[in-house]
């Protein structure tokens, strides 16, 4: 009945949502819930059924959806990125990519008894990682940037590539003869890359020319990037099969590198859709794991995924950093992380009913075979990957600094006391007098504009998760704050008033919902912050006890304290702002304007 399809439908939205919520709140990977999600779902419960639910539309969604995921992973591809790693980069995604299938290749035929055809088919469908699963735990683990950006780069660039290795496997098997088999997989990379290369770098180098001269109103970005996106990979398979995956990529790197081309609106938009693209295939995936298959497997099966974990991944990546600059600890961690995803799971379940339907039997096996290894990898790696990276000491801090917009005497005198708590700061100013004096205070700086383009590729926000706009400049402090609610989220976003942005009537200035929180209260300028640090006031920290608690701490200080921030036993930075009711409580710590000579801060 169309009505239960409508209720199954808005069940896997619903529960995809609920499984990234679900993560977020334990501070795992999404993948781990997703899976669980769909098996329960799927072959458990029975209640979803993704082969009757689609029918013949199940394969085609599920291109059309991995086409958008990669062109918003290729997106964020920028070149600048990968200096220094560009040789391990490509050396990750062709020798290191022989390396896995001819491994892959030989463990399975020892393994499974697969005939060599099926086995050098399935090696050539295990080299791909992706984006589905790669860009989710790289979210949780957090290594350092040169880690995160190679196994971007590689598990974006892979996806394509890999595609294209089984399709010429494939063609190589059911071609009829040896002089056959060569000639046609021969003329089929040469179309494969000729098409997916001219469509993608066409399509980039067009539409980047259509968003430069503005010839499409703002409104119409998004939408018009995601037709152009399914337009050319429709095109460029129907053309080329399997060409469309390195079509996208193409245009996506293409347009993220192209000079003069704003795509950060479109990034938004495309990121959104990935997140729940990435969580509803993986349910509907996960609903058609048939676990009579895996009997006829046996153990031996689970054989073949450690062989990929454990022999397999780590020879990829000691080759393919042999004589690079990267760490040992760098090295192990890229030889931790290398799950298979969506790509995989299309790849196989296609290949093996176009196989079954030309005779060969085993082909069923590609299917559960492929299952162990992407449920295998994604579960280990999930829920391993951000402990053995604070192991290897290659994950960043936790994001509880700040990003400090001004770097004047009340920027300065805020981050001294907030960084002797533990909470790192970075300062942002314009002015070199004011670096300088931040610099000489032994405080973190980046002389320039925090909303420059420069500021994108150079300000380093490593451990930074929030911002607090301290520019005397109120338009600074607004344009900033939409900016770096991107980065940090909304709710993290802070500015300082300034007399302008009291004295203006509510329609000349900034809505409070553009500007973040409004820091320490509406009548709080920093105007009035930095005449009173003149006059002798001090930033300074002062301890709650059960004798002294805060009622205590307000009336011993009267009006000569502006409460600025609070620490929780926790070790949690929260911020005092404008709407917002914050009641420290015993064993907190207070961090506040005091005035020594009490002088009131009414002035």
């Amino acid at each position: 009945m169309p009505e239960d399809i409508v209720v199954v439908l808005a069940g896997i939205c619903a529960i995809a949502i609920a499984c990234q919520w679900i993560a977020w709140w334990l501070k795992l990977p999404a993948i781990l819930f997703l899976l669980l999600s769909g098996i329960i779902a799927g072959p458990i419960l029975g209640w979803l059924n993704p082969d009757l639910l689609f029918g013949d539309l199940l394969f085609p969604i599920i291109s059309l959806s991995v086409a958008v995921i990669l062109f918003e992973g290729s997106l964020t591809l920028r070149l600048h990125e990968i200096k220094g790693v560009v040789q391990v980069v490509r050396n990750l995604v062709s020798i290191g990519l022989i390396v896995t299938w001819g491994i892959t290749m030989l463990v399975t035929r020892w393994i499974t008894d697969l005939d060599w055809e099926l086995a050098c088919l399935f090696g050539a469908i295990m080299v791909v990682t992706g984006p589905t699963v790669i860009i989710p735990i790289l979210r949780t683990v957090r290594p350092t940037i040169h880690v995160g950006n190679i196994l971007r780069w590689e598990g974006i660039i892979i996806d394509p590539i890999g595609a294209l290795l089984a399709v010429l496997v494939f063609d190589f098997i059911v071609s009829s003869g040896p002089t056959d088999m060569i000639s046609h997989t021969l003329l089929t990379f040469a179309e494969i890359v000729a098409i997916g290369l001219s469509f993608g770098a066409g399509a980039g180098f067009l539409f980047g020319i259509v968003l430069r001269n503005h010839w499409l109103p703002e409104y119409l970005h998004n939408v018009a990037v995601l037709s152009c996106v399914l337009g050319v990979f429709a095109v460029s398979d129907s053309l080329a099969e399997e060409s469309g995956l390195l079509a996208v990529t193409v245009m996506g790197i293409w347009l993220a590198n192209m000079p003069k081309v704003d795509v950060k609106g479109i990034l938004n938009f495309k990121e959104s859709l990935s997140v729940l693209l990435i969580s509803t295939l993986f349910i509907v995936l996960a609903a058609r794991i048939d676990f009579k298959q895996f009997e006829s497997l046996g153990l031996p099966i689970i054989g073949l995924f450690l062989a990929i974990q454990f022999i397999a991944r780590p020879i990829k990546v000691l080759v393919s950093t042999y004589g690079s600059d990267l760490k040992w600890n760098e090295r192990a961690l890229l030889a931790w992380i290398a799950p298979r995803g969506i790509v995989a799971a299309a790849i196989a379940s296609l290949f093996a009913i176009r196989l079954q339907a030309n005779g060969y039997e085993q082909a069923e096996l590609l299917i559960p075979l492929t299952f162990v290894v992407i449920i295998g990898t994604v579960v280990l790696q999930s829920a391993t990957s951000r402990l053995v990276a604070i192991g290897l000491n290659v994950a960043e801090p936790e994001p509880t600094g700040c990003l400090v917009i001004g770097a004047n005497s009340v920027a300065r005198a805020i981050s001294l006391e907030l960084d002797a708590h533990g909470f790192s700061t970075m300062l942002t100013d314009t002015n070199w007098e004011h670096i300088r004096a931040a610099r000489m205070a032994g405080l973190k700086t980046y002389y320039g504009n925090p909303i420059s383009e420069h500021a994108d590729y150079h300000l380093d926000l490593v451990g930074i998760g929030r911002m607090l706009g301290l520019s005397r400049r109120s338009e600074l402090n607004g344009l900033a704050s939409l900016k770096y609610r991107m980065e940090f989220g909304r709710h993290h976003v802070y500015t300082l008033n300034t007399a302008a942005d009291i004295e203006k009537s509510e329609k000349l200035t900034m809505s409070d919902n553009h500007r973040g929180s409004i820091l320490f209260g509406e009548s709080i300028t920093y105007a009035k912050l930095a005449s009173l640090l003149s006059g002798g006031a001090e930033v300074k920290s002062t301890p709650l006890t059960d004798a002294f608690d805060y009622q205590a701490y307000l009336q011993q200080y009267a009006k000569s304290i502006i409460p600025l921030f609070a620490i929780s036993p926790q070790h949690e930075l929260k911020i005092f702002c404008k709407g917002k009711d914050l009641t420290p409580q015993s064993g907190w710590t207070i961090i506040s304007l005091l005035q020594t000579n009490k002088i009131s801060v009414d002035n």
